[in-house]
């Protein structure tokens, strides 16, 4: 599961499940209720679809127990947002929880140039390979 704006995290969605194939199964939820319903920022749905990713079918949803409860690993956009998680989960029975790039937070595109969108896509495409292989 992909955690973070509605930028970043269906981003992350769509590149794990390309990526994955029929081996990986994915969810991107937030942790607030500002983005339920919603689709995923526009400008990244043209930016994700230049990549070859489709977005469009994205509505938001709000992290819950049930989604907790269904993933085995869960990754934090950015630091704020592991933060959060870490509140959320189980240590002992919950999902691993771990940030998408595993140093460092993906950058938030949010209110930013076309360019920023861009270089999401790019830097979630980079970090891709520590989550799943290749295909």
């Amino acid at each position: 599961m992909c955690m973070g704006c509605h930028c970043r995290a269906p981003l992350a969605a769509a590149v794990l499940a390309a990526r994955g194939g029929d081996a990986v199964e994915v969810r991107s939820a937030g942790i607030r209720d500002w983005h339920v319903g919603r689709g995923a920022h526009p400008v990244m749905v043209e930016v994700a679809a230049e990549h070859g990713y489709d977005l469009s079918a994205h509505r938001g949803i709000q992290v819950s127990k049930e989604i907790l409860a269904w993933a085995d690993v869960v990754l934090a956009m950015d630091a704020r947002v592991l933060e959060a998680l870490r509140g959320l989960v189980d240590r002992e029975s919950g999902p691993e929880v771990a940030l998408y790039l595993g140093d460092r937070d993906v950058p938030d595109p949010w209110e930013k140039p076309r360019d920023a969108f861009t270089e999401c896509v790019t830097t979630v495409e980079a970090g891709a390979h520590q989550h799943v292989a290749l295909t």
